[in-house]
């Protein structure tokens, strides 16, 4: 865990793949513990800390979440997210690249409970909820493409469900398509960056999550670099 952005009302840290934001069945320590034990070591806080969850993200992506530290932040952190005020943007590596390199898909998306996995489908069916994304390709490799993309909808999976769906799924993501998994057991999805007014201060927070250090995102990230150069 790093921390990217905090005071009194929020913090937002960077969650590593692998992390879970709260407790699951798994038992496994959950990123809001080890947000609130650092809370609590570092202000010297007695008793219990309290840390509001305001979303949370897939087990194998990681990037930056957002935690409430008051019960005023929570209620309007909560709010926001519901109004889609808050405003995210992912990186995603995929395979193949995609045949437009920049468009909206829209889809209708079931959930499956037991699979713990979501189906994209091109018109409305029973039990689906529109899903609405937009993405760009802002980088190309020799396998790889980078892109940028921002969601208008929050559904379970949207991303790697509908980037499967169009026949590009993430790097890694066997759930979805992917040929082959990651070492590590992430899937090469991130939160990259996050803005939004202030629940309090009301001024503008718009924090950037690190890319991973690793030769296939910098490979890819250095090409993206000289294209926008040249084209400059």
């Amino acid at each position: 865990m790093t921390v990217i952005y905090e005071d009194n009302h929020i913090i937002i840290v960077h969650k590593e793949s692998g992390e879970i934001v709260q407790k699951d069945k798994t038992g496994d320590t959950p990123l809001s513990d080890i947000v609130k034990d650092y809370i609590k070591e570092k202000y010297q806080k007695p008793g219990n800390v309290f840390l509001g969850v305001v979303h949370r993200l897939d087990r194998p992506v990681s990037g930056l979440v957002v935690f409430a530290r008051t019960s005023k932040a929570l209620s309007r952190l909560n709010e926001m997210f519901r109004k889609g005020e808050v405003h995210k943007t992912y990186w995603a590596l995929v395979q193949p690249s995609p045949s437009i390199n920049e468009a909206t898909l829209t889809n209708w998306l079931t959930r499956n409970e037991q699979q713990n996995k979501s189906y994209a489908y091109n018109k409305e069916v029973p039990q689906s909820k529109k899903a609405v994304l937009s993405y760009r390709q802002i980088a190309q490799g020799d396998q790889f493409s980078l892109l940028e993309i921002k969601l208008m909808t929050g559904r379970h999976h949207q991303i790697r469900c509908q980037l499967a769906h169009m026949g590009c799924p993430i790097k890694g993501d066997l759930k979805y398509g992917a040929k082959r998994s990651n070492p590590d057991g992430s899937i090469s999805l991130m939160a990259r960056r996050i803005e939004f007014t202030h629940p309090v201060s009301q001024k503008t927070i718009c924090v950037e999550s690190p890319v991973p250090q690793n030769s296939l995102w910098n490979k890819i990230l250095s090409t993206g670099n000289s294209r926008k150069e040249t084209t400059l």
